[in-house]
């Protein structure tokens, strides 16, 4: 599986190229690999467990209305900048489409493996290799690891009763039934995240009733979107200074807002009030309004962006039921008060599976140490890349280092260029040895990273999918996106103890090797 590369290779990278691995073709994915190719590093494979086509979730998310909610020009590679961008908040087919280019451009196709759903990844002392098994059979293996799965892959079934004797309709707005007519239907949706805010407008119009289960209220806020102009497309493709001054105004003006999420809270007080001026505008029902307005305090949870939510509630024919439900029967959704609500289609906008970092992959390390156990308590790595006793692999979208203030793509940038850091780093020691990271350093980091969450909105008395079920916030960074590019601009050697390959028993080894052949003789894949 390792080959040395066929390209150009910069003098800052040594001859000596290990062979990597990278798991998922999202953002994140998509932007290590781009990296590699830049640097004159042709030996990886990404495998993907879709069936085909990129994206990670701009694949997956195929609902009616799904779009960004962080605007176009950021949520962008700032290497690669589009200067015809629809609108202000980019699509999820034009997201997509996006990425689809970059992979086209930068020759990526020939390096990606489709149905390679890896379901576990152990690490070899001997050789200080990760070895890797997907759900078809197939085994790789590599010196380097990337995990680019990201936190929003995992769709989040509640766990209600009943759910298998409904006799309509069921899915999730993550694997959206688009064969499905709803028209005329009478329907049921089932949570009012970042999805449901999206799709709900763009259904309402077309169903018989619909019925929206909720837990509780979402922050809704007027979305700044609207469509580009032919002169400000010219001036971004023709002025350059003029797209990269846009998009450091964006970027400059979201980063703003980390103070009133980490430290001053009263700041977000100014959406609460937009959001409540949008409910009494829009909706005319009294009982509706109550519904609609959160009993906690803003920035708890996600604040959502739409400009035909409120509208959509206002319809007639859509009723907000805040009762518990109790179970699903073969008609409908009954609920804690015992009433029926008989429907043709149940629609789950329940959200993802946020806190399940890597899972469902089972990942072992030194002395065979389980991830799951490692992370008993909470998902943790330092600066959300690397994690003790798992040598060699870096995480991308890690812990602690999602957003609710400013693009995930500056972040990822910033988790590449540390990696790209560390394979530099093994490549200056001929990849004789593996980096894991000290122990004491990433308790070190994530205590601070802790105590740096208790001033943050987040911990204001909420339930929210930023927390696990110890109540840990696991999954935000706390500050400003530019500490942690600056955290994270190269490696620190002196964070790292470098492992040697350890020596196994003359009988281990001969196994070992027997075991290597058979596995090559039934599966090559080249890096």
């Amino acid at each position: 599986m390792r080959r040395k590369s066929q390209a150009s290779t910069p003098s800052s990278i040594a001859a000596t190229t290990p062979s990597i691995i990278i798991l998922g073709t999202g953002f994140g994915g998509l932007c290590m690999a781009i990296a590699l190719k830049k640097a004159g590093i042709d030996g990886f494979t990404i495998l993907e467990k879709a069936s085909r086509g990129v994206g990670g979730t701009w694949r997956d998310n195929t609902y009616p209305g799904a779009a960004c909610d962080v605007q176009s020009h950021l949520y962008s590679y700032s290497f690669e900048p589009k200067h015809d961008w629809t609108r202000k908040f980019g699509r999820q087919a034009e997201i997509r489409a996006y990425m689809e280019s970059c992979v086209e451009k930068y020759e990526l196709g020939p390096h990606i493996q489709f149905n390679k759903e890896v379901t576990e990844a152990v690490f070899d002392e001997s050789l200080n290799e990760w070895q890797l098994t997907t759900a078809d059979g197939s085994s790789f293996n590599a010196t380097v690891l990337v995990t680019a799965t990201g936190q929003l892959n995992q769709p989040a079934y509640p766990n209600i009763a009943g759910k298998d004797e409904f006799k309509g309709k069921l899915f999730h707005s993550a694997r959206w039934d688009h064969d499905y007519d709803l028209t005329g239907k009478r329907v049921a949706v089932i949570g009012t995240g970042a999805s449901a805010i999206q799709f709900v407008p763009e259904i309402v119009g077309k169903v018989k009733h619909l019925t929206l289960f909720q837990r509780s209220a979402a922050w809704v806020i007027p979305k700044p979107d609207r469509k580009f102009f032919g002169w400000e497309h010219w001036l971004f493709k023709h002025i350059p200074f003029h797209d990269r001054a846009y998009r450091a105004l964006i970027y400059w003006k979201n980063e703003s807002r980390a103070l009133a999420f980490t430290r001053f809270n009263a700041l977000l007080e100014l959406f609460s009030w937009l959001a409540k001026r949008e409910i009494r505008k829009q909706v005319r029902d009294p009982g509706k309004k109550e519904k609609l307005v959160p009993d906690y305090k803003i920035g708890c949870k996600r604040i959502l962006i739409s400009n035909d939510w409120c509208k959509a509630m206002d319809q007639d024919h859509l009723d907000i039921e805040t009762v518990g439900i109790k179970k699903i029967s073969a008609k409908g959704v009954i609920t804690q008060d015992d009433r029926l609500h008989e429907v043709d289609a149940i629609i789950f906008g329940t959200g993802f599976k946020a806190t399940d970092f890597l899972s469902p992959i089972s990942i072992r390390g030194i002395d065979g140490l389980d991830l799951n156990d490692a992370w008993r308590t909470g998902a943790e790595a330092y600066k959300g890349i690397t994690v003790a006793g798992f040598p060699n692999l870096f995480m991308l979208y890690g812990p602690n280092t999602n957003l609710a203030h400013n693009s995930i793509l500056f972040m990822l940038e910033s988790q590449v260029a540390y990696v790209m850091s560390a394979i530099r780093l093994l490549q200056d020691k001929q990849l004789k040895v593996a980096m894991n990271v000290k122990a004491d350093r990433q308790s070190t980091y994530v205590n601070g990273i802790q105590a740096r969450l208790e001033g943050s909105v987040w911990q204001s008395g909420c339930t929210s999918w930023y927390k696990n079920e110890h109540g840990r916030n696991t999954v935000n960074w706390p500050g400003f996106t530019f500490t942690y590019r600056l955290a994270t601009r190269s490696v620190d050697p002196t964070d790292y103890e470098f492992r040697e390959p350890k020596p196994v028993a003359k009988s281990e080894s001969m196994t070992a090797t027997i075991s290597r052949e058979e596995s090559a003789a039934s599966e090559s894949p080249t890096v």
